[in-house]
Formats: C-alpha cells, structure tokens, sequence
C-alpha cells in the first residue's frame, strides 16, 4: 500500500499528485487543515447571518451576483448552481484526469481559504479513497471562474447525483456512494462556489503530462542514440567539451546520455579513422541533443509554474484569516495554459526530429549500406515503409496540435467572463500530443533495432545491445512476411512503461 497523502496549508509535491492519481496512494487532511477549516467556515456563518450581502454567500453568481439570496434559499441556490454547471459534454474524460481534478480541489480546500464545512473535504476525501470516480464530460471548461463544468460534475457525485466510475462500471453515484459507506453532502453557503472555481483540472493534466515527458525526452535520447549507431554516424559531436560551448542544461544531459549509449559500440568504432568519408553528420543525428535539450529546458520552466500553482489557493471569493472575504481573479488558467500550449511545441519538434531520422534509415540512398526500407527481401515485402507513413501522420497531427489554444478567447456569462484562457483545451491537446510522442519513439525504435540488426556481425553498444534484445523478446525480429501493427503496440507499450530505460540502465 502506497503512503498516505496528507493535505494540509503545505504544498503538495508533483510526485504526491502522481503518487495518488496513478498509484492511488490514500489521501487525509493533516490536524492543521481541519482547524482551519473550521475556522474559515465560522467566518462564512458569520457572513451568511450578516445584514449586508456577500458574494458567494449570500448572492447569485456570475452575471447575477447582484441579487440578494433570503437563507431558506441558500440551500437550493448550492444544489441549483451544481446541478446547472454540471453541464459538460462530449466523451468521458480519462479516470486519472479525474481524480488529479478531485485531488487538487481538496488540496485547495484543505488550504483553509475557501471556506467550506471540515465535511464536505473529508467526503471528497472519501471519494478518492474509495476509488469512486465522477464522469467528466471533455467539453465545459474555458480554463477561467475555474474549470466550471468538470469540478461541477466532481461536486454533483458529492452530492450523490450523476454518473461515476465505481469498479469498473458507470453506475448512479448515489449507489456507489452507499456502497461504499459515504454519506453525500447537502452544501452549504459559499460551498458551491468552493468546489468549482479552481483550475484543478488543467494543472493535473500538465503534472501527469510532465512525468510522462521526462520518460519520453529520456528515451528520445535513447532511440536517437540507436538511430546513429545504425546509420554509421560519430558520436565526437556530442562529448561533454563540445557541447560545454553553448551551456544550457537540457542539452547538456541530452548529449551525456547518448555519449554514454554509444560507449562501447563496435558499429561505432568500425567507421573511425582516416578511411571514414564523411566529414559531418545530418542535423537530425548531430543536433539531436540540441533539440531534445531544449525540449528538457522547456519541460523545466512548465514545471516551475506547476510548483507555484501547487503552493496556490485557487477560488473566488477566498476567505482570509482576519475573516474578510475578497473577491479576485485567481481562477483565471493563464499562467497554466501558457505552458501547457509551450510543451506541446517540443513533443512535435522531438518527434519530427525522429520521423526524420527513421526516414534516413529507410533511404537506400542515405542509409550507408542497410537494405531499402529495411525490408527482408525489398520488392516482396515493404519492410518498414509503413510504419513510416504513420510516423509521418502522427508528426502532422503534432504539428497541429501544436498551434496555441491560449491566444483565444470566448466572452461568456453575459460578458461578465469576457476574457477566458482556454486552458482545459490546451491540456487535453497536450495529452493527444504526448501520446503521439508515444507512438513516434516506438516506431523509431523499432526501426532502429532493426537495422542495428543488419550491422552484423558488428556488435551494437551494451546499452544499445540491451534495449534490442528486449524488443526481441516482444517482436519477431527480421524476417518476412512480419505483421508490424502489433510490433509497433508493443514498442508503445516498452516505451510507455519506461522498460526500455529498465534495460538501457543510463544513468
């Protein structure tokens, strides 16, 4: 069993997210979190009684924020604003997206500034814990007065109301929450506006999308490495003097750790010296460690802004520890949508630079002496020509989904939200384009196992050597008449995993 999670006024750490989200690590709030909850909320009672109106307390929301609530209404104003934001649409959003939403709104409500009942986090709580999953719809949020339809829909199965995910059905969450013991929430003032106004679910998805990266960016080396082991190419551009001359970090790890693959490769030694005839590698093997570095460096600065939202308190209005309750525009998703728009620029650079190498490797022309598209007998079979063809489709649709969904904006509640980020849509690209990124390496792995294949009897580097033999333990290896669809899902899967970093064992 994983380690408990405890939230509290704390930050919590990026690896704690991915600790709950995918390894689902059980969750509580520390002895200071549930003081100051209760804290808070006294603030709210007090406010709720109070003869002058207080937004979030004791008026309509939005554009109707002016009217006065009498307090045998306030109860189903909560219900009423939960119910009516829960109005998403299209396909189910991803079960782990979901539950990094449902974690980092505890978080914030944990932080003592929302003022919500020390209840109503500890049924959210609960829900986590009993792996009970809301149905998220991918359309409804504007990354702005937070991401509204998705945590309504998060707030609704509180509530006991609408669909979840519960062992593996979608069942009514009512049921599943009495299966599993909880008792739903009747909210209370300002609550309503609590569950819903954060930008939870735009944060969780560039957390999950940058520990995947740093597989991905690591393993990029890797296949890159391959690639030039395969196609006779140096590894001298990449020692630790040359790269110290343009000093940026990224490049720096980039170019030692395919320095290090290459260590040792016969394949390698096999064209140094006088009787080499060429004087310079293609940039897509040469400058590879410029471009994946820069793709680290980026992934750096995206996980900057990630630290600060996780030390954030994220709702409007917030309640501060002197009792005032202020209104702000904290909930706008700018800082978070920029960088999730920057990401998705690297993933295409990092796969088109692969694309570019794997169509070296296939080129009679440019391969130095490996058969056309490494085919077992070209002109029978196609060899790897079509699983190039897909790699150059996925590097497209990378390429699209690399163009910003933070430079738009559409005016909403009566021009009241009149200037959105557009966040929930700049991460659910990012997800499209590192699972993309997925796909790209594998093929390129592949691809270059194989024509590390027709080296022989020249032997690859250890490190390369390993990560081959692993890919043969799931594919058929030379040969004709091979079927590549599965070959390819199962280099995904190695790559997903990171088990081709198990074997390669780079520091």
């Amino acid at each position: 069993m994983p380690e408990k999670v405890l939230l509290g006024p704390e930050p919590l750490t990026a690896a704690q997210v991915v600790d709950v989200v995918r390894g689902h690590a059980p969750v509580g709030l520390t002895d200071a979190a549930e003081k100051n909850l209760a804290a808070t909320r006294q603030h709210i009672e007090n406010l709720a009684h109070a003869v002058t109106p207080t937004y979030g307390v004791s008026t309509g929301f939005g554009a109707l924020a002016t009217r006065h609530i009498p307090v045998e209404s306030r109860t189903a104003l909560q219900r009423s604003l939960i119910r009516s934001h829960a109005a998403g649409a299209g396909p189910a959003v991803e079960a782990e997206v979901v539950r990094a939403l449902m974690l980092l709104r505890l978080r914030t409500l944990a932080s003592g500034y929302t003022g919500v009942r020390p209840g109503t986090a500890q049924t959210l709580a609960a829900l986590l814990n009993a792996d009970i999953t809301p149905v998220v719809h991918e359309y409804g949020s504007l990354g702005c007065s937070g991401d509204l339809a998705p945590l309504a829909a998060v707030a609704l199965a509180l509530m006991g109301e609408g669909e979840v995910a519960y062992r593996g059905e979608v069942v009514e969450a009512g049921e599943a929450l009495k299966h599993a013991g909880i008792e739903p929430v009747v909210l209370a003032e300002k609550e309503g506006l609590a569950l819903t106004n954060g930008t939870d679910g735009m944060l969780g998805m560039l957390l999950l999308a940058a520990a995947d990266l740093h597989r991905l960016f690591d393993i990029a080396d890797l296949t890159a490495a391959m690639s030039v082991e395969a196609l006779l190419g140096t590894d001298r551009a990449f020692a630790a003097d040359l790269q110290a001359l343009r000093p940026h970090p990224g490049q720096a790890t980039s170019a030692a750790r395919m320095w290090q693959a290459l260590q040792g490769s016969k394949i390698v030694e096999s064209h140094r010296g006088p009787d080499c005839n060429r004087v310079q590698d293609a940039y897509s093997l040469r400058c590879a460690p410029q471009v994946h570095g820069a793709a680290r460096d980026s992934l750096a600065h995206a996980e900057l802004v990630g630290e600060r939202e996780l030390m954030s308190a994220v709702d409007n209005p917030v309640v501060l520890a002197d009792g005032r309750v202020e209104s702000n525009g904290n909930f706008h998703g700018a800082p978070v949508a920029y960088v999730l728009d920057f990401l998705a620029i690297p993933i295409a650079d990092v796969a088109s630079i692969a694309e570019r190498r794997t169509d070296r490797m296939l080129d009679k022309a440019r391969s130095h002496g490996l058969p056309p598209f490494l085919a077992d007998d070209p002109g029978v079979d196609s060899g790897h020509m079509i699983a190039q063809y897909t790699q150059a489709a996925v590097v497209s649709e990378l390429k699209r989904l690399a163009v910003p969904a933070s430079v738009d904006s559409i005016p909403s509640s009566a021009m009241q939200e009149d200037h959105v980020s557009m966040g929930w849509s700049a991460a659910r690209k990012l997800r499209k384009a590192v699972d993309g990124l997925t796909t790209v390496l594998a093929i390129e792995l592949l691809t270059a196992a194989r024509a590390l294949d027709f080296r022989a009897p020249l032997e690859p580097s250890p490190v390369t050597g390993r990560v081959r033999d692993l890919l043969r333990t799931k594919v058929n290896g030379p040969g004709p008449d091979r079927h590549l669809a599965p070959e390819i899902a199962a280099a995904e899967e190695l790559v997903r995993s990171g088990a081709v970093l198990d074997a390669a064992r780079l520091s």
